[in-house]
């Protein structure tokens, strides 16, 4: 396939060694390793910039990243919702239609559930996930609109579903509306380089403001439907079933859930914040500045506010451009005093909707949104240039 995009063929060719499951590296100075060989967050402390860094992205996979020859692939439109089947090669995406680049933040639906488990005392069954499922990057490629039209729409169509081609054909429903999305993409590039093995190559969907699950990777066919559309991913999983179930137990037991009601499928992630300090972090007393994100999936965040131990809520300031699906920078000054300290950030969106003080149970410990009491030691003994090596590292 003459005049591709470079580094394809390597990427093809790459593939997880018979012990290592995903492909980049994962050195645990840069990322947190969730315990399944397959998903791995990114260092809160370890983000320098407004994107994240591809090296530094999460991973969140359901199998392990497979090896795929984009001259063999393809991507399939079909289904009753469509007046004709259309399949696309990699080369068509790149050649036959306009690119487009968004930036998007992705989270995983499970983000901060080891958070959860502790604010309710009990083990949540799935990835155990701190802080950093979450990651914000520059998309390049087709409007997934684009290549429905080619395949004709039908009156009645309602549902559309990417299914990725890894080993357990991860899929997730989405109403025709938001495939429609002039922000809902077929990406073949991230923050300017050809999509990685771990991030969906060749072709990974990103849906914006919606949970992680939404956005397959390695995504080969798309079905349209002019039906509800439901598979293990919007009915067994990634649904939030009802508080009524929360269970009575120790910590140590796995909560459990009674599916004689179904769940309620997770869309748009909730607001949320994350300060850029290790959990506990440890800083030189004085002038400081503390950092931090703030997303609230398809709203805008509007406002975020601080609190250190028993003080007053202040405003922090935001310091990016706010744009609904993308997470924005805050930031606020801070004269600290010796000792143990706690700071506190909730953010608000757009529609008045602010971080609770705690997130209502559910079975499968999704969705955690807590304000957080974020720990935090300050000594003479901290040296000062500390956190700027830190987010110095490659």
């Amino acid at each position: 396939m003459a005049d591709q995009p470079r580094h394809e063929t390597a990427y093809a060719s790459a593939a997880p060694s018979a012990t290592r499951r995903v492909v980049k590296p994962t050195p645990t100075d840069l990322m947190e390793d969730a315990g399944t060989g397959l998903d791995y967050g990114t260092r809160p402390d370890r983000l320098p910039g407004f994107l994240t860094p591809v090296g530094r992205f999460f991973i969140r996979n359901h199998a392990p990243t497979p090896r795929l020859d984009p001259a063999a692939w393809t991507l399939r439109i079909e289904g009753d919702g469509v007046r004709r089947a259309v399949s696309y090669t990699y080369d068509d995406l790149w050649r036959r239609f306009p690119l487009t680049s968004v930036v998007r933040t992705l989270e995983c639906a499970g983000n901060r559930r080891r958070l959860l488990c502790a604010e309710h005392g009990c083990r949540f069954e799935g990835v155990s996930w701190g802080r950093g499922a979450i990651g914000t990057a520059e998309w390049t490629g087709v409007r997934l609109r684009d290549l429905l039209k080619a395949a004709g729409l039908t009156d009645d169509a309602c549902e559309v579903m990417p299914e990725g081609l890894d080993e357990v054909r991860a899929r997730r429903p989405m109403p025709v509306a938001k495939a429609l999305a002039s922000d809902t993409l077929i990406a073949l590039a991230m923050n300017g380089e050809v999509l990685p093995p771990d991030h969906g190559y060749p072709a990974r969907v990103v849906v914006s403001g919606w949970l992680g699950a939404a956005s397959i990777k390695w995504v080969g066919r798309i079905e349209v439907a002019t039906r509800e559309l439901r598979v293990p991913w919007n009915t067994d999983d990634y649904v939030l079933v009802p508080e009524r179930h929360a269970p009575d137990q120790p910590a140590d037991h796995p909560a459990t859930a009674d599916h004689s009601e179904p769940g309620i499928p997770i869309t748009s992630v909730p607001v949320a914040s994350l300060v850029e300090l290790p959990w506990p972090a440890c800083l030189p007393p004085g002038p400081n500045v503390v950092r931090g994100r703030a997303f609230a999936g398809e709203r805008l965040i509007d406002a975020v506010h601080y609190r250190v131990d028993d003080g007053p809520w202040q405003a922090a300031e935001i310091g990016t451009r706010q744009e609904a699906g993308a997470w924005v920078r805050w930031q606020f000054r801070w004269d600290a005093q010796p000792g143990d300290h706690v700071i506190r950030v909730r953010a608000t969106d757009d529609r008045g909707r602010t971080q609770p003080e705690h997130t209502p149970w559910n079975a499968l410990g999704y969705c955690q949104h807590s304000v957080l009491a974020h720990p935090v030691h300050i000594s003479e003994g901290v040296g000062e240039g500390g956190l700027i090596a830190q987010n110095s590292l490659d």
